[in-house]
């Protein structure tokens, strides 16, 4: 009989002897088969709510590498598409969403069972996953944080420092943090139904928490506190799923983000020293991360020494070997080869 995914194995505070490895954005442009799926789609979105085509690019990474998990391949922005927001990809500039500025906006948003009729496509792709993917390899389920999904409803479009969520935070407080609380609920259910599909983890993005950084209140409040309500209400509706966080940019704020939010796992990006998160957030989690993906680009022997260094500074305890980011869709796959070998001891250390 397999094991049990070495994925939930470390989640629960194991140490490995080799950590599990999965990429964020392993599924991507990087990868031929994946541009050729992504063409026979006809859009990104199409591709997102095509079960049998987001089932064939989430599993395209683990039949090339083997990776240790694999994740729902699907985008954080299907939430507010869910709710009824206007939602379309830019070739060249990213999604764009009718912005949301008014308390009219707030009520107007659907409610969970119209989001989950919406959503039914992606949750087949759970479903689907399930039945395909190895015994040993983990399903990760993921939605995008309140925070980093309000900011491009406010804005319609994601921009630096998130000025529009700010604004809004600011000059129409009732308004923002109503759309935070509908975000907390949506967020949940969404999560919960991608659970009850097959999902084994869940993973909550806050691409943009760097953005609130240094605003300590702001920061509490719209980063880790909708992470901790969601964390609890998942720890009594669905037990024994556990959660990775990765509030992005959070900095020296990562440990007091881990200490409240409870999360199984910590994600750390590429900016975060690998031996302080040893020594601040592995007491507590396990610490998943963070090779910088330009690594993925370059190669050879920069590639080598720091995935060794990585493994050095976090091997010895509850550990996901990650990226910092997703995959850049410049990224050589035979690069990506190489890590998965120098990660599992394949290449020699």
């Amino acid at each position: 009989m397999p094991s049990h995914p070495t994925l939930l194995r470390a989640l629960r505070g194991e140490t490995l002897p080799r950590p599990p490895i999965w990429l964020m954005r392993q599924a991507g442009r990087y990868l031929p088969e994946y541009r050729a799926t992504r063409a026979e789609a006809g859009s990104f979105l199409d591709l997102c709510y095509s079960p049998a085509l987001a089932t064939e690019v989430t599993l395209q990474p683990i039949r090339r590498y083997g990776f240790d998990a694999a994740i729902l391949f699907a985008d954080i922005l299907l939430v507010p598409h869910g709710l009824g927001r206007k939602l379309w990809f830019a070739e060249g500039e990213g999604p764009r969403l009718e912005p949301l500025t008014t308390a009219a906006d707030v009520a107007a948003l659907a409610d969970d069972a119209a989001m989950h009729a919406h959503l039914a496509p992606v949750y087949e792709t759970v479903r689907r996953l399930r039945a395909a993917l190895p015994e040993e390899t983990a399903l990760i389920g993921f939605a995008g944080a309140p925070w980093t999904v309000a900011t491009y409803m406010i804005a319609g479009r994601g921009k630096d420092e998130q000025a529009g969520a700010k604004a809004l935070m600011r000059e129409a407080p009732d308004v923002f943090a109503a759309l935070m609380g509908r975000l907390i609920d949506a967020t949940t259910a969404y999560l919960e139904a991608q659970i009850d599909a097959g999902a084994q983890v869940v993973k909550l993005f806050d691409s943009w928490a760097g953005a609130l950084v240094d605003d300590a209140a702001a920061f509490e409040a719209w980063i880790q506190e909708p992470a901790r309500e969601i964390r609890s209400r998942l720890a009594r509706t669905r037990p024994g799923v556990p959660i990775i966080a990765f509030p992005r940019g959070a900095g020296a704020r990562y440990e007091a983000f881990a200490k409240a939010v409870m999360a199984e796992g910590v994600a750390i990006d590429s900016e975060t020293p690998a031996a302080w998160a040893r020594d601040h957030l592995q007491p507590h989690v396990a610490v998943q991360g963070n090779l910088d993906p330009a690594l993925l680009v370059r190669g050879g022997e920069e590639l080598d020494a720091a995935a060794e260094a990585v493994l050095d500074a976090l091997g010895a305890g509850p550990f996901i070997f990650n990226l910092g980011h997703g995959i850049t869709p410049d990224a050589d796959p035979d690069n990506v080869a190489r890590l998965v070998q120098v990660v599992r001891g394949e290449a020699g250390r």
